[in-house]
């Protein structure tokens, strides 16, 4: 594996690195033909979201919703992975699609207001994503990761997992500790790495291979789906203990996307099934295994079948905890989900180029409330 720094993002040398994204000049150059999406990335705070394309890249922001910056590439520009650093002007990208902007094994460390990339990580093969933190870079290849430290792209850590083709990996992004999670090398298998104690975890999450997972901010919670996609299990990462077991439906589905709300109350589960979840979680997000304390103010949602009183008589399925809310989408089609910024709302971006804001009722559940929806592919949109 080679490592070419091409310039070192120090933040001595460069009085722009993690400094704040400017708004946009004036003059945005129209896309000449329609872009077809090829990544779409949330931010860490899910606030922005990023989204690769066949002739660059876009950063638009959620609430209000509206297209921050592009950047069109004149030859080539296929972009096959956009990681935002938070709202700064940093990021990573990897060349994809029929014609690329860059080699698809190489990271490319864009600095924005320089217009340009000012370091470069070159692979073997190909880089299946990219995880940004404020002090580190991680890379995952098809069946392995590399941890680097941001400011002089030291290699850290090397991990092997079993065959990751998604490019699975989920980093905590408080400002204590790292937690990072991955494939283990068994199907169904987890790892997760606890730098601050130099622990390593290995939890056997499912019978069938991983789907997906998603770490809540602190790193102590961890969601996971199989590819059988029924049901998702939320483990505490310090213990591996499994905390509570959720139920999307009965038939096989794809998930595509989970997401913890920031106080860890809730978790967001989209699937090609067409229809994205909202489960209520029963764990303190302040310390994992305890049971939820709710004050008398707060509702308590019943999120058990009806036929749970009988549920030694009856099939597992039949006692599982069932979502709170739900929305209804197009069938078959992927879906990313993150919780807003306001209070019970839910962020759906669609691959088709479709945006949605939705509101859920945490006492009464049901069909949430679309709140807005937008485009944001067409060109003649302006926000």
């Amino acid at each position: 594996m080679q490592n070419h720094p091409s310039a070192e993002p120090d933040s001595d040398a460069n009085p722009n690195f993690h400094s704040p994204l400017l708004d946009p000049p004036d003059s945005v150059p129209p896309a000449v033909a329609p872009s077809s999406l090829l990544h779409l990335s949330f931010n860490q705070d899910h606030g922005c979201f990023a989204a690769g394309t066949d002739h660059g890249f876009r950063i638009y922001n959620c609430d209000p919703f509206r297209e921050i910056f592009r950047r069109d590439f004149d030859r080539g520009g296929g972009i096959g992975v956009v990681e935002m650093l938070f709202r700064c002007n940093i990021l990573a990208l990897v060349g994809g699609g029929p014609d690329p902007q860059y080699p698809p094994n190489k990271v490319m460390i864009w600095d924005d207001h320089q217009s340009r990339c000012i370091s470069e990580l070159s692979f073997r093969s190909e880089v299946r994503s990219v995880r940004l933190r404020r002090d580190r870079i991680i890379v995952v290849l098809e069946q392995k990761i590399f941890v680097y430290n941001f400011v002089d792209l030291k290699l850290l850590h090397q991990i092997e997992t079993i065959l990751n083709p998604k490019g699975l990996c989920a980093v905590s992004q408080g400002a204590g500790s790292l937690v990072l999670v991955c494939p283990g090398l068994q199907k169904g298998q987890v790892r997760v790495e606890h730098y601050a104690s130099k622990r390593t975890k290995f939890i056997m999450a499912h019978d069938s291979r991983i789907a997906c997972f998603a770490l809540s901010q602190d790193g102590q919670l961890l969601a996971t789906a199989s590819t059988k996609g029924t049901l998702v299990r939320i483990y505490n990462t310090i213990d591996g203990s499994l905390l509570q077991e959720v139920r999307r439906g009965a038939d096989r589905a794809e998930i595509y996307s989970l997401a913890f709300s920031s106080n860890a109350q809730w978790l967001a589960v989209s699937s090609d099934k067409g229809t994205v979840h909202v489960f209520s979680l029963k764990i303190s997000a302040g310390s994992p295994g305890t049971t939820q304390s709710r004050s008398t103010s707060e509702p308590v949602v019943s999120s058990h079948s009806s036929l749970s009183f009988i549920k030694g008589v009856l099939p597992k399925y039949f006692s599982s905890e069932w979502s709170v809310a739900q929305f209804r989408l197009v069938e078959g089609s992927q879906y990313l989900v993150a919780f807003g910024h306001q209070k019970n709302t839910v962020v759906i971006l669609g691959i088709d180029g479709s945006f949605y804001r939705c509101q859920f009722d945490p006492v009464n559940g049901g069909e949430m409330t679309q709140l807005e929806y937008h485009n944001f592919l067409k060109p003649e949109a302006a926000f």
